[in-house]
């Protein structure tokens, strides 16, 4: 797996386990919606489990955004480093497309 980034993160184990079980189920829930493509199953019924998927991702970046603004973003600003706000900024306008 390539390297995604430079800056990294070290998370609790309460935190880290929460979001690798969100992932976990996500996971799940693609194989589940590629099986049912392989199926056939009728379209509508796909369609509502991609909007579950959707939603259960949508849920997941809710949980790590605040997570990151309660930890990283609350640090740097408090050591002066207000560019991590122009960041958030940015972050938050790639989620809301």
């Amino acid at each position: 797996m390539p390297e995604c980034c430079e800056r990294k993160k070290h998370r609790d184990e309460k935190e880290y386990k929460d979001l690798i079980n969100r992932l976990n189920r996500i996971e799940g829930q693609i194989r589940g919606i590629k099986s049912m493509l392989e199926k056939d199953a009728y379209c509508p019924d796909i369609l509502t489990q991609v909007a579950a998927a959707n939603a259960a991702l949508n849920s997941f970046n809710r949980v790590l955004l605040s997570n990151h603004i309660k930890t990283c973003v609350k640090k740097d600003v408090l050591e002066g480093r207000d560019e991590t706000l122009d960041e958030l900024v940015n972050t938050m306008q790639k989620l809301m497309k």
